[in-house]
């Protein structure tokens, strides 16, 4: 096992007592590593050092896999891997980077679907930790307010980056956009390839998921019929 830095200092977002009591070990060995690990809770862990701890096990991880942390094109692997995971590609599971959503009133009286197709879908299989890839289907009818479209996108990419279940992610984007919009009706659908199939187990390159969700208006079949072509690939 590779030591952490002994000098490292690991930062708490809630500074008390009993959470510098937590982290009053500075792992240094597998034991210490482990113990800590056992007692880890991620809300009161800083972002550098929660991208610590993962940097040193992902090392340890290359190393089980004979891998030569030496090697320059490596040596700063585990480091890189760390702060995509914190920074990038699981950065929806920390509740700061929710976006804010802003309305706006719907002056020009807009009555019809409101559509927003084709936004892109990068998420991580939680099963395996390889990539879902796809792209999401918006739709919403104004209850009075309209919301900034880029907002839309920003809402669908918050919950694709973590571990995610395509079915869960689904229905997180929907509920999300029923509270932001203060509607029911709201529809999404979701297509993706998971290289968890095409990499993987079956190795099927050719087949992808569909999911979606219905609410409000869209339940009613004229409405599902009217957003299904909408947003089919012509």
């Amino acid at each position: 096992m590779s030591p952490l830095n002994n000098n490292a200092v690991f930062k708490l977002k809630d500074d008390t007592i009993e959470n510098r009591e937590f982290l009053k070990v500075i792992p240094s060995s597998q034991e210490d590593l482990d113990n800590l690990s056992l007692r880890l809770d991620p809300s009161v862990l800083d972002k550098n050092t929660k991208i610590d701890l993962i940097s040193a096990h992902f090392a340890e991880i290359m190393r089980i896999l004979g891998l030569d942390l030496e090697d320059n094109s490596l040596k700063d692997t585990p480091m890189r891997v760390a702060k995509m995971y914190i920074n990038e590609v699981f950065s929806g599971l920390n509740p700061e980077n929710k976006p804010a959503v802003t309305l706006f009133d719907n002056n020009y009286h807009y009555d019809e679907m409101l559509i927003e197709k084709d936004i892109k879908v990068h998420s991580f299989c939680e099963h395996h930790f390889v990539p879902i890839i796809g792209k999401a289907h918006v739709g919403y009818f104004s209850n009075g307010k309209v919301i900034g479209l880029s907002k839309i996108n920003r809402i669908v990419d918050y919950f694709a980056r973590r571990p995610q279940v395509q079915e869960r992610l689904t229905v997180q984007i929907a509920e999300e956009l029923k509270k932001a919009l203060q509607t029911d009706d709201v529809a999404i659908v979701i297509q993706a390839d998971h290289m968890c199939v095409t990499l993987r187990g079956i190795k099927d390159e050719n087949s992808s998921t569909q999911t979606s969700s219905f609410h409000g208006k869209f339940r009613e079949p004229q409405y599902r019929k009217e957003f299904l072509e909408s947003i089919k690939n012509k």
